[in-house]
């Protein structure tokens, strides 16, 4: 028996040694590399606190029934703007609330709030997102020695929800720390995160790129790198850097059911923070690119109606007439392959390119028009604040209930000519010209795209109607030629155009 077992050991000794190797290396691997202690102790200097204070109005009404525990009557709480910063410590403040003096809360009251930001620059220049101190009535700068300096905003772009402070440093040395290049960034390269989660101080968080280019739909220009670093409320504003301690990213959002991490957080990528920054530290706004056009998707249905292969770019569907784009010539129907340069893959890859470039500066754009390509110089304007890339609406004005007109049937849809009673009934301004659609058959394509009554048909396949024999006519021809699918130009009662895609059967 004790030969038999050595001999067994024997034989097992190099799948021990082979398990034991992978045992052995498993541990370190989860650890991660070994320089991110290196890099935390090189940049955590440069991480800042943010701390804010706002006076806010408590209001007491009579419908408010609660009380406290001694039957005190509790005033109602502040009313803050949606989605304030400060109203998660709302809860905790009305809580510890015991009566006192003014127990009927009608007195203004400071509530404050902590977030996260960094130091770009030796004279005291702070990057933090916008939402850490929007509303704000003094902002406050905590060093990492715990010193509190009071800094003045500079500047703050809500778009990208970034903003700019500036304290004046003490006269101790301070750290600053270098942006990266976010766009090399790689899926999987480890990166890490600092900041002042639950208001607990400088907390050294790491994990990997998860993914770039993410659009979490917070607003126009979403180019978010997402990772699972650790990233809780209090990091906002804080920075997210690479190996070489470089800022790659600004922590600015997480997905989270309970309001902890789960591993899914979104940083603003360096390359769109810089511009800003440099913006607001020179203008103290964001001066955008502006091309002056409506956008829609490329759909594969609409992408076949126009002989794109594959589908890409970005649709015009509509231009504004006083514009940059108008003059250049491009025009509803074009699709955008290019701008300046770069490929426009989707829709909202043209957004983001367009307000990246510089306003006045002369580019090359680059559109598909009836299947060929065609390049455009385009002088950029300027993006007013209140402006914003828009997408193709489909909402259309509901119709006073009259007597049905004489109508023609195609597509799934009732059509006529566009009389002067039926421009009254549907609300249609004279401007508009085309084919107006007085019903929708229901479970019809036509109905899956949002078509209804008082929309009108401008052209379809990029061919101008003003009759209902015309769109039958055109219709019958993409019949015969073997198409699958037919594109309409169609515009609502003010004048805004889209493009509907529907199938032909």
């Amino acid at each position: 028996m004790s030969d038999a077992f050595q001999a067994l050991s024997r034989r097992l000794l190099p799948l021990a040694a082979a398990v034991g190797f992978a045992i052995v290396a498993t541990p370190a691997l989860a650890r991660g590399p070994e320089g991110i202690a290196d890099v935390a102790e090189k940049v955590i200097d440069a991480v800042v606190n943010i701390s804010t204070s706002q006076t806010v109005e408590a209001k007491n009404t009579d419908n408010d029934k609660g009380s406290d525990e001694r039957g005190n009557r509790r005033g109602a709480n502040p009313q803050l703007p949606p989605d304030s910063p400060f109203s998660e410590f709302f809860d905790e403040f009305f809580k510890n609330r015991r009566g006192g003096p003014d127990s009927r809360g009608n007195s203004p009251r400071k509530v404050n709030s902590l977030g996260s930001g960094f130091i770009i620059d030796t004279d005291g220049t702070v990057v933090t997102n916008n939402h850490v101190i929007a509303d704000a009535d003094e902002i406050n700068v905590i060093l990492n020695d715990g010193t509190k300096i009071k800094a003045e905003l500079i500047g703050r772009d809500k778009k990208s929800d970034l903003a700019v402070l500036k304290f004046t440093p003490p006269e101790k040395k301070i750290t600053a720390v270098k942006f990266g290049n976010s766009d090399s960034l790689r899926l999987g390269e480890w990166v890490i995160a600092i900041g002042n989660p639950f208001s607990l101080g400088g907390t050294v968080t790491a994990g990997i790129v998860s993914a770039r280019n993410r659009d979490i739909n917070s607003g126009p220009y979403d180019n978010y790198i997402q990772t699972d670093a650790a990233i809780n409320r209090g990091n906002s504003g804080g920075p997210l850097f690479n190996l070489d301690g470089e800022v790659i990213g600004v922590n600015t959002a997480i997905i989270s059911p309970s309001g902890g991490s789960i591993g899914i957080g979104f940083a603003v990528p360096s390359k769109t923070v810089m511009a800003v920054v440099d913006q607001l530290r020179q203008f103290k706004e964001v001066r955008r690119g502006w091309l002056g056009v409506r956008i829609q998707q490329v759909t594969d249905e609409i992408a076949e109606s126009l002989s794109i292969k594959p589908a890409r770019g970005a649709l015009i569907a509509g231009v504004d007439d006083k514009g940059p784009a108008k003059p250049a010539g491009i025009e509803p129907g074009d699709v955008v392959v290019k701008f300046d340069g770069k490929d426009i893959k989707e829709m909202k890859d043209l957004p983001r390119a367009v307000a990246d470039s510089p306003v006045g500066k002369a580019v090359d754009v680059v559109i598909i028009r009836k299947g060929k390509e065609e390049t455009k110089k385009v002088t950029l304007g300027r993006l007013d604040d209140g402006e914003k890339p828009v997408e193709a609406s489909a909402k259309t004005t509901s119709p006073v209930e009259a007597e049905k007109p004489v109508t023609q049937k195609a597509l799934g849809l009732d059509l006529a000519g566009l009389s002067k009673d039926l421009r009254t009934r549907y609300k249609i301004k004279d401007s508009v010209k085309g084919v107006i659609v007085t019903g929708v058959d229901d479970g019809s394509d036509a109905a899956e795209k949002r078509l209804s009554a008082g929309d009108v048909i401008v052209e379809v396949a990029q061919e101008a109607v003003t009759n209902a024999a015309d769109v039958k006519k055109l219709v019958d021809q993409l019949k015969k030629d073997g198409k699958k699918s037919v594109l309409l130009l169609v515009s609502n009662g003010s004048g805004e155009l889209r493009f509907v895609a529907l199938a032909v059967k």
